[in-house]
């Protein structure tokens, strides 16, 4: 029975994404840079969701959502809750959608993804993420306006929509003959690199998919070693502020632990690192947490050598004083 039978989400739903966002999403290219073979000992391929509309994958999965919501339904707009790129999806698809949007922020989260997320026409409800929850915010927000909550990552219709970054990746590389052996991805709550699983396995069954964590925020790869959802126990925090979510997600989990071979982490320094050299070698702009993929390549974290491999950066959005500071250091 393929891996992908029985599971909350399946090739097809990431197929009727692909039709929905086609119009107004960008079908991002797979890059393949004979520096980064070098570096790697591989055959590397990029797929850089930092050219996404919005500037991250997450615009994706959100169209998606909001498209699916009946036109009858739409008049009390939606509600998100967000570090920053799927604030930015959100606000951004219903701008397309004209409807009305609040996205719950913390009030730490960089400011160029708060002032896009405005820029976007979304209201902006700012919290304390060592004080108040946002899930807490939002629902109180949506009871009192009848508006429908747009969640991160933990649902079918949002991972089909992030789903079609697997499903372009897959057909890119039968387009050249290619076989992946390895595709690595970031996760915070686990939607991209579920939507990813589900559409490269359905093409490559013997595919390796990898999810990629900040180190200490690792509860990925602990839930896939325990074979149940556990949280990361992270004392501190990361620059990755995109992946800070304290364990994954129902749904995701109920498809990743099926579908992922296993998590490797990266420290902050050695995203430091990988953001310095998309810069410099691949003349790229990567956030902290859409380079974590990257780090643990070049950190030999990943059995790479010699084999056909896809790493995700997921997005681009990050403040240029910071990025300024971290390609410097």
């Amino acid at each position: 029975m393929p891996q992908s039978q029985n599971l909350p989400v399946a090739p097809s739903d990431i197929d009727a994404a692909a039709q929905v966002i086609a119009p107004y999403a960008v079908r991002t290219p797979l890059l393949s840079l004979p520096v980064l073979d070098e570096r790697a000992g591989a055959k590397v391929f990029i797929k850089p969701e930092l050219l996404q509309r919005t500037g991250s994958f997450k615009f994706r999965g959100a169209f998606n959502k909001l498209s699916s919501i009946p036109a009858a339904a739409r008049g009390n707009g939606v509600v998100a809750f967000s570090s920053g790129n799927h604030a930015q999806g959100v606000a951004a698809s219903a701008q397309i959608l004209k409807m009305r949007a609040t996205i719950v922020m913390p009030g730490d989260a960089p400011l160029s993804k708060r002032e896009r997320t405005r820029g976007y026409g979304a209201e902006v409800v700012l919290y304390d993420r060592d004080r108040e929850n946002r899930e807490t915010i939002a629902r109180e927000i949506a009871g009192k306006r009848g508006a429908i909550i747009v969640p991160p990552y933990d649902d079918a219709v949002v991972i089909a929509g992030q789903g079609t970054v697997g499903r372009e990746i897959a057909e890119d590389l039968s387009a050249l003959g290619v076989t992946p052996d390895v595709v690595v991805a970031p996760a915070s709550g686990g939607g991209l690199i579920a939507g990813i699983a589900i559409a490269v396995k359905a093409r490559f069954p013997n595919t390796a998919v990898i999810v990629a964590e900040p180190q200490d925020y690792d509860d990925h790869a602990r839930s896939l070693r325990a074979g149940r959802r556990e949280a990361h126990q992270a004392r501190s925090r990361t620059i990755c502020d995109a992946l800070m979510a304290e364990m994954p997600g129902e749904i995701t989990f109920a498809i990743n632990s099926r579908l992922l071979a296993q998590g490797v982490t990266a420290s902050d320094e050695e995203v430091r690192q990988a953001m310095a050299f998309a810069f410099r070698e691949l003349k790229l702009v990567v956030e902290p947490g859409g380079a974590v993929g990257l780090a643990a390549l070049l950190a030999g974290r990943i059995d790479a050598r010699g084999k056909n491999v896809v790493i995700v950066l997921s997005g681009g959005n990050v403040d240029a004083d910071l990025f300024a500071r971290l390609i410097a250091a």
